[in-house]
């Protein structure tokens, strides 16, 4: 089932969704300040490729300090958009009873994008 889930996330617009972190977190790696951002927008996009299966999670002896402050920076920045974009498209698709599993995907995304660091995909 996840299989055709993920499948129908890809030609629904996941495709798009990742190729947008993706490109972001190309350029976010062009100095050395954005590494850190760009690396959490791959992490994003991975997980925005294939979402039904997987989750986002707390690694290690997460959340810690570093973490902390690298989420604060990400939402004083103006990444808490992009977690306002998956919470929008989240209530568009549970509209419809066919499209409440990808709304809840975007749930997920939501919460993976606004606190990104010290996640793990698993």
């Amino acid at each position: 089932m996840n299989g055709i889930g993920n499948i129908l996330w890809l030609v629904l617009g996941g495709i798009l969704i990742a190729l947008v972190y993706y490109l972001v977190g190309i350029l976010m790696c062009i100095t050395i300040v954005g590494i850190p951002f760009g690396v959490q927008l791959f992490k994003i996009g991975t997980y925005a490729l294939w979402p039904f299966g997987h989750e986002l999670v707390d690694g290690p002896n997460q959340p810690g300090c570093l973490s902390t402050v690298m989420n604060l920076i990400w939402i004083l920045a103006g990444w808490w958009e992009i977690a306002a974009l998956h919470l929008f498209f989240g209530l568009i698709f549970c509209i419809t009873i066919v499209g409440i599993p990808f709304g809840l995907q975007h749930f997920k995304m939501a919460i993976g994008s606004i606190f990104p660091f010290g996640k793990e995909i698993r």
